[in-house]
């Protein structure tokens, strides 16, 4: 039979970095570039197999915005992994992965994390080279970088089913 496991996963970043857009996609397979401004937090589900293990996700979308910031603590507990997003565009995202991380490390010290490139769709006009990305990785001991484009699905269930392969064994949950 089957293992169960129910995973809690962070998504965290600034806002506009394309965090609502990809749990969209993620989760319902669609692109929608008219997401609104994140309030605290919104929530994703879904249910999914990894190495034969029936996990059920509980995404968290938490508000990028400064003036929500104080909000977050009380969504932190109980997490499994975290995705931090960047928009690849937009050099300000990246250059605040580090307060992000920062907020992480207030409550975990070993979270499995993957640091998401997103909007890959509009490379041309990316403001981070992969060497600051990599760079960043290794930094802040994340588990991966990976570029995603949420409009073209472009390694969205990539990313996130390597965190929750990172976040099960993280856990001891799959049999050695």
């Amino acid at each position: 039979m089957p293992r169960q496991v129910a995973l809690k996963i962070l998504v965290l970043g600034d806002g506009g970095s394309g965090k609502t857009t990809l749990l969209h996609r993620y989760v319902n397979g669609e692109f929608i570039d008219t997401t609104t401004m994140t309030i605290g937090v919104e929530f994703f589900t879904k249910q999914i197999t990894i190495d034969s293990t029936n996990v059920s996700l509980i995404l968290w979308d938490i508000t990028g915005q400064d003036r929500f910031r104080h909000m977050i603590a009380r969504y932190m507990k109980g997490a499994s992994g975290a995705l931090i997003l960047y928009d690849m565009t937009n050099m300000d995202s990246f250059v605040h992965v580090g307060k992000w991380m920062k907020i992480v490390h207030e409550f975990y010290e070993n979270l499995p994390i993957i640091l998401v490139a997103a909007k890959y769709d509009l490379e041309e006009f990316s403001a981070v080279d992969d060497k600051n990305a990599q760079n960043a990785k290794e930094k802040y001991k994340m588990n991966d970088f990976i570029k995603i484009s949420s409009k073209t699905g472009l390694n969205v269930d990539l990313a996130v089913e390597k965190l929750v392969k990172d976040s099960i064994k993280a856990k001891n949950l799959i049999a050695k």
